[in-house]
């Protein structure tokens, strides 16, 4: 199985150009910065509810 997965975004156009420009500023590409966020958010979301295990990723795919 391929370990990496395509994430097509559609955003408004600000959003855009102001993730770009904090991106810049991180010294990250545009990629990397939407991956830097995402992993934060599944911290965050770990750190509340505890660790999502391999059993919740099958519940969501079988669903």
């Amino acid at each position: 199985m391929k370990r990496e997965k395509h994430l097509g975004l559609r955003v408004e156009l600000e959003t855009f150009q102001k993730l770009k420009y904090i991106a810049k500023y991180e010294g990250r590409s545009l990629s990397g910065q939407t991956i830097y966020l995402a992993n934060q958010c599944i911290r965050e979301f770990e750190k509340d509810h505890g660790p999502i295990t391999l059993e919740d990723l099958e519940a969501i795919q079988n669903a």
